[in-house]
């Protein structure tokens, strides 16, 4: 396909890092159980897009996200890819289950106001930070890549809007830890370019260098991709994207989809920016997996392009 017309625009990176995030974060929230062998395809597919970094599952307790229950089935299954497949892990049972099936990047995740870290971990933000202290070190200390994940960053659904300092100490806070990586996530989808340039800058006056941060964004608004090119202005090149637009958070009810991956390629080759992905084959398995879960994909390029074909 000759579209879409690339015209590249100034200060912009040349290359971005998507991070594929639909196997996990898409899939999670899904009422019915989705076959651990369809994930593998989904993944297998995924990797045969382009995308090289691949959120493959997390090694939570089943009983708080059940979708997920088949980590150790899963991930063996999909281990041999040529992709870097991160796994989210709570504390240190987590790690455990992950290590002991060669897993090579985790993640935690955090936040940045309390009423979330009480929903979503049943801690205070500092309680969840003096959890994921020991996680971070002994991961560290066998060579596995740490990423940190920071939500309500940018809005709080109980608390509202959430002041740049208090997120720019929780991302201090993370990196001191030892994560290698943080991605700065707008949970329900609030935020707008302004403020993504704001917190971005706050980080960088505080010495966290941009190369360090990814963003990770919901459209609940339909102001994701505007938020992508405010990130990409600043210099960041780590984007978290769902194939499809899947996903949302199960403890923030507003919260809508996550910004669709074939969205974001749309975007971003546009722009003459290099992701390294297939549009057409990201577009046939979003549209697979739309057909396994039984409604339409989100993604308006799925939809554009699908309905070309």
């Amino acid at each position: 396909m000759t579209l879409p017309m690339v015209v590249p625009a100034p200060d912009l990176p040349a290359h971005v890092r998507i991070h594929e995030v639909g196997a996990r974060d898409g899939l999670q929230n899904e009422k019915s159980t989705v076959p651990t062998e369809v994930k593998a395809e989904f993944i297998r597919r995924l990797a045969d897009a382009g995308l090289t970094t691949i959120e493959a599952t997390s090694f939570v307790h089943p009983k708080w996200v059940p979708q997920l229950a088949d980590a150790e089935k899963l991930f063996p299954q999909v281990a041999d890819l040529d992709a870097a497949l991160p796994v989210l892990v709570p504390n240190d049972r987590g790690l455990d289950r992950a290590l002991a099936l060669g897993a090579r990047r985790v993640a935690v995740f955090a936040s940045a106001t309390e009423s979330f870290a009480k929903a979503n971990l049943n801690r205070t933000v500092d309680e969840a930070l003096a959890m994921f202290a020991p996680v971070v070190t002994r991961a560290k200390a066998e060579g596995v890549h740490v990423r940190g994940y920071l939500s309500m960053c940018f809005g709080d659904p109980w608390e509202g809007p959430v002041p740049l300092d208090q997120v720019v100490r929780v991302c201090a806070e993370l990196l001191a830890l030892g994560c290698d990586e943080l991605s700065l996530g707008d949970t329900i989808g609030v935020a707008t370019p302004g403020h993504v340039t704001a917190l971005l800058t706050a980080l960088n006056d505080r010495g966290v260098p941009t190369d360090r941060l990814g963003v990770h964004f919901h459209d609940t608004y339909g102001q994701a991709l505007a938020n992508t090119l405010a990130a990409l202005r600043h210099g960041v090149t780590t984007v978290d994207a769902s194939a499809g637009g899947l996903g949302g958070c199960p403890y923030a009810k507003s919260a809508t989809g996550n910004l669709a991956t074939e969205d974001l390629v749309w975007m971003l080759h546009g722009l003459g920016i290099e992701t390294g992905v297939d549009l057409g084959r990201l577009v046939a398995t979003s549209a697979w997996m739309a057909g396994h879960l039984g409604r339409p994909s989100p993604s308006r390029t799925v939809r554009a392009l699908s309905h070309k074909e």
